[in-house]
């Protein structure tokens, strides 16, 4: 007996649900060799707004676990991301036109690129913290602490290792994320979305919204509860607008790169840096 095939359905995801898009729309994505792929919920200013809620919401609990804690946790989403390995391989090959086995190096760059993340969580403290020398009967101490709610805009080429290089520094330190996937090439990072819902990350800390790069990024900009933005994703002739609004409230601000970055390089800690900042503390010395 012949049967259809269940379609998947490619929605938000918003405080550890999978809405559709309030305003009902969604778009066509397309394969790189232009084959259609999927419909998937195009994300409106509302939902923007209601991701914004739901990451201030997770905010206190996620920042509060110990570093250990969240180490574990994020590492649990790297076993999970390994097990559905043959989901993403497929994916990434249809939206980046990549053949299985180039696909499945990306893969596993963006399982590797996650572990690597992970391991920062109870290591952060130590090397960007310092215990400083005064002049006087006081302990000095720096200890980073992290920015607050951060918007991501995704890298648009990249789909899946470059949505993990620029999601995970934001999390491992305490921070929660409202992420604008790619645009052209989204499913990855729902799927992705499906692994952080089935696994121990708390709802809300991560949230990912898909649809109109244009549309979606001055909300996130000019959002005053937002504590910090990374444009990566966006043409950098036109971010300057969006700079502009990221300034009305004082947002950290992480630009655009000039040219194609290299998401297979070793990332080094600057994104760990970008989303943290550093609190100073002192303390008599007791007798």
């Amino acid at each position: 007996m012949s049967r259809v095939s269940v379609r998947k359905t490619y929605k938000l995801f918003i405080g550890g649900a999978f809405p559709r898009s309030e305003s009902g729309r969604s778009y066509a994505v397309s394969s790189a060799d232009g084959r259609f792929l999927a419909n998937v919920a195009q994300a409106s200013r509302k939902d923007a707004r209601d991701a914004v809620v739901a990451a201030r919401k997770a905010f206190p609990g996620w920042w509060q676990r110990s570093a250990y804690n969240r180490g574990q946790v994020l590492y649990r989403v790297a076993e999970m991301l390994e097990d559905r390995r043959a989901q993403f391989i497929e994916e990434v090959a249809g939206v980046e036109g990549l053949d299985r086995d180039a696909a499945g190096d990306v893969v596993d760059a963006a399982v590797d690129r996650w572990v690597w993340y992970a391991g920062w969580a109870d290591k952060v403290a130590q090397v960007l913290g310092a215990a400083n020398p005064v002049a006087g009967p006081y302990f000095n101490f720096s200890v980073p602490e992290p920015t607050g709610v951060v918007a991501v805009i995704a890298p648009q080429d990249s789909s899946l290792l470059g949505f993990v290089s620029v999601l995970a520094p934001v999390v491992v330190t305490g921070g929660t994320a409202v992420v604008v996937a790619s645009e052209a090439r989204p499913t990855p990072a729902v799927t992705l979305s499906e692994v952080l819902a089935t696994s121990d990350v708390p709802a809300g800390v991560v949230n990912v919204l898909t649809g109109r790069t244009a549309e979606l990024a001055p909300v996130l900009a000019a959002h005053r509860d937002v504590d910090g933005i990374d444009l990566t994703g966006v043409d950098p002739a036109a971010s300057g607008e969006l700079e502009a609004a990221a300034a009305d409230n004082v947002k950290r601000v992480l630009r655009p790169p000039l040219h194609a970055p290299d998401w297979r390089a070793d990332p080094g800690t600057r994104r760990l840096a970008a989303w943290l900042e550093i609190k100073t503390v002192w303390h008599p010395v007791g007798r």
